[in-house]
């Protein structure tokens, strides 16, 4: 690019931006309005329900040049306002995401806290639709609330919040891998799909390379996958493993973060994270084996086949109603 218009190109992009937002912002406010207004008029009796359909006829009819108004949509709007009407903190929010992923997450959500949960994300991620109806099917927002996922102490040290960067478990549903798949045909799959792999660890990672090597003394050794992390600024190693997790996987992903912190890592970065990604874990194995590591590690499993969101939802229900009841 010719340096003399880059600042004028910049100030384009970012005004075609801002003019995007302010459009999206005003429909969802007309969204709103008209979903409020039928919604009042009902409750008043004023109107039956027959009236959107009527309303819908007359914009047909009256007003074809307005799109976007059919009988189900403005029912749409007034179920999209009655489900947050009561919700005034998350009102600045809708109008930060698109009408189409609104739509999607008052559809499919059953409860508040897990629309508020997407409505974030999506805001945060920039979720596309699609990426958005995979996260839900993922069941994105019930894995979080119920993972606990175990880390090392010195992980638990660092400032940044890392509850929102981390999984306990990682869905892999896209691998279409075989249930006797082996590492290499792990990473092989996850190399071809990093676009969706990196939908499901967050965007904030970056990924730098695969089989990436070190040195150390006279050896090659080779970390399977390694990400920067924006949020975090630091390097993140992850590896792979096929099977059931063994404390003795620990010592080669500690062995590499020494490696990277020394030789990789750059002065104003901090110190590297370690991910172990297992087929299976015994939490409490995983939890006896980072209990005494010195290095920011954690363990986290996949599954290859999207969860069982009704139990999922079971579960995280006799999560909240036990911590009722104390």
């Amino acid at each position: 690019m010719d340096n003399r218009f880059k600042d004028i190109i910049q100030q384009i992009k970012l005004s075609r931006t801002l003019a995007l937002k302010a459009v999206n912002a005003e429909l969802i406010n007309l969204y709103w309005f008209v979903g409020e207004y039928i919604s009042n008029k009902i409750k008043q009796s004023e109107w039956g329900d027959a009236v959107v359909t009527d309303l819908a006829n007359y914009i047909q009819t009256y007003e074809p040049e307005i799109k976007g108004f059919s009988d189900k949509n403005i029912w749409r709007m007034k179920q999209f306002y009655e489900t947050y009407k009561d919700f005034p903190k998350l009102s600045k929010l809708l109008r930060e995401i698109s009408w189409t992923n609104n739509l999607l997450i008052f559809s499919r959500c059953k409860t508040i806290e897990e629309m508020e949960f997407y409505i974030q994300r999506t805001k945060e991620e920039k979720y596309s639709k699609r990426e958005l109806d995979r996260q839900i099917s993922a069941s994105y927002f019930e894995r979080m609330m119920i993972g606990d996922a175990i880390l090392s102490p010195a992980v638990r040290e660092i400032k940044n919040d890392i509850s929102n960067t981390f999984k306990d478990s990682y869905v892999f549903e896209f691998l279409n891998l075989t249930e006797g798949h082996n590492e290499g045909e792990l990473q092989r799959e996850l190399l071809r799909q990093m676009k969706n792999f990196i939908l499901e660890l967050g965007k904030d990672f970056l990924f730098i390379r695969e089989e990436f090597k070190l040195i150390v003394g006279n050896s090659d050794f080779y970390i399977d996958l390694l990400f920067y992390h924006r949020g975090l600024q630091c390097l993140v190693a992850f590896e792979l493993k096929a099977d059931k997790f063994k404390p003795d996987h620990l010592g080669q992903l500690n062995f590499y973060l020494e490696a990277l912190d020394r030789d990789v890592k750059k002065p104003n970065e901090n110190p590297s994270i370690g991910v172990l990604l297992c087929k299976d874990k015994d939490s409490e194995v995983v939890e006896y084996a980072l209990s005494r590591s010195l290095s920011p590690t954690m363990v986290a499993e996949y599954k290859t086949q999207l969860p069982d969101k009704k139990l999922l939802q079971q579960k995280l229900h006799e999560i909240f109603d036990g911590q009722a009841d104390k």
